[in-house]
């Protein structure tokens, strides 16, 4: 028999599909971009063809991406009117420009700019093709701004008034772009699609190293996204604390799932660091917990003693899932972690010389090629399943936020998405691997400036 609960649960797994495959694309434009940016503004400074081959050579993977990416995107619009019909009347007026903005950051910032970068060099010249690799960053970025305003809105609504209908107006759209929680996810998604470009750039280019170890282009790729991890694994570190630190003060009930925390300590106790629990939301406790006492409260509360509101503080219908949480969490944090000893023994293979020539560290680099994308993957499930049951944080409930659809519309639409997924993906997938299967050479096809100094390794 159908139920409400089936169906949104249905509507909330066809959403979760599409957002997984969609954002990995969105991350991966961020990086890329960004990676390309570089390279580009390296070839001309240092006037360095090795430069533009490796960039060439990506910008390949790039328009594949961004091509995949559109594709992706528009399942998203789709279900807005399908599924959720009624969180886009009630939260249209307010989340509808935030969308307009991205989309005209997308589709004529970084589209636009994109055709220059793949086709108009022998037309503009290097620095004005550099101008037009820099803008499709920056697109990228602007991008990114307006959709995580309007999903960090969603998390801390500020700004607004609600109408005799139910209805969020604006009221100060100030207020609404720059909502309490959006410096923090700003901050944390770039430097996570970053991660996950480079963990991935590490990783296929490792993989090209194995096989052919006297490559240069490949030694330049490989190098770089190394160093990209090496510097931004420490800023994520200290960037993802003081999220977790407002999430504590806005989202209590998410960082109590977070932690498994089902009843609070008793005075200075402190909470404990729970390394592995199960989670029973029935009785309201955890199974099989493995915890170490008092290391819980150095990262949440930064002392030994502190200890944060508990599950059972909340009404029962205000928590998330918290086993799902709870998981994705730590999934999170383990591969934050290893993505930080990648990055330290990257240093110690520099200072002995041997970077390229170890063997077993080009092996761990092809394994975790999926490792940023993955814990940005698992950042989302915590943050957007640790919402629950909210849409708009306690004012708009997703069972509210659903359309007078039946689950066998949802199952339906569900089966459309994935086929279409499985066509695009499929057929990007094919691609990119006809791609990646030999690594940049020298004089590698694609847009070529004409600089100063041709040199470059063969």
């Amino acid at each position: 028999m159908e139920t409400i609960e089936s169906v949104l649960m249905g509507a909330r797994t066809q959403f979760a599909i599409t957002i997984s495959f969609h954002i990995v694309l969105a991350a991966l434009t961020i990086g890329l971009a960004n990676f390309l940016m570089v390279l580009e503004a390296l070839a001309l400074w240092r006037g360095r063809k090795i430069y533009l081959e490796v960039y060439n050579y990506w910008l390949k993977v790039f328009a594949l991406n961004v091509a995949v990416g559109t594709a992706s995107g528009l399942m998203l619009e789709y279900q807005f009117g399908l599924n959720w019909s009624r969180f886009s009347i009630r939260a249209g007026d307010i989340l509808g420009p935030l969308m307009f903005y991205e989309v005209l950051a997308a589709f004529f910032l970084e589209s636009g700019f994109l055709g220059i970068m793949l086709f108009g060099l022998k037309k503009v010249g290097p620095r004005l093709h550099f101008f037009a690799s820099c803008a499709v960053a920056v697109g990228s970025l602007i991008s990114a701004f307006w959709i995580l305003s309007a999903n960090s809105w969603m998390h801390t609504p500020a700004g607004f008034s609600i109408g005799t209908d139910g209805r969020f107006v604006a009221e100060d759209w100030w207020a609404i772009i720059f909502n309490p929680s959006f410096p923090y996810r700003l901050v944390h998604m770039t430097l996570a699609a970053l991660l996950g470009t480079a963990t991935m750039v590490a990783g296929v280019s490792a993989w090209q190293l194995l096989s052919a170890p006297e490559k240069p282009r490949a030694q330049l790729a490989y190098s770089m996204a190394l160093w990209a991890i090496v510097i931004l694994i420490p800023v994520q570190i200290v960037v993802g604390d003081l999220h977790g630190q407002h999430s504590l003060k806005v989202q209590p009930q998410k960082v109590a799932a977070i932690e498994g925390s089902w009843t609070r300590p008793a005075e200075g106790d402190g909470e404990p660091l729970r390394l592995f629990a199960i989670p029973d939301m029935a009785e309201r406790r955890n199974h099989w917990e493995v915890a170490i006492p008092r290391i819980g409260s150095l990262y949440l509360k930064h002392d030994l003693s502190g200890t944060i509101a508990a599950l059972d503080e909340f009404p029962q219908q205000d928590i998330p899932p918290v086993g799902t949480v709870f998981f994705a969490f730590r999934l999170m944090v383990g591969l934050g972690l290893l993505m930080l000893a990648q990055g330290l023994t990257s240093l110690i293979l520099r200072w002995q010389g041997r970077l390229y020539a170890a063997f077993w560290m080009l092996r761990v680099c092809v394994l975790m090629a999926p490792a940023g994308l993955l814990a940005m993957l698992s950042g989302w499930v915590v943050t957007e399943v640790g919402r629950q049951p909210f849409t708009v944080y306690g004012l708009l409930r997703t069972a509210d936020s659903l359309s007078s659809v039946s689950r066998q519309q949802v199952l339906g639409s569900t089966g459309f998405i994935l086929g279409y997924y499985l066509l695009i993906f499929g057929i990007g997938l094919w691609v990119l691997l006809r791609l990646l299967h030999e690594p940049p050479r020298r004089g590698q096809p694609g847009p070529q400036p004409t600089l100063a100094d041709e040199t470059g390794e063969s």
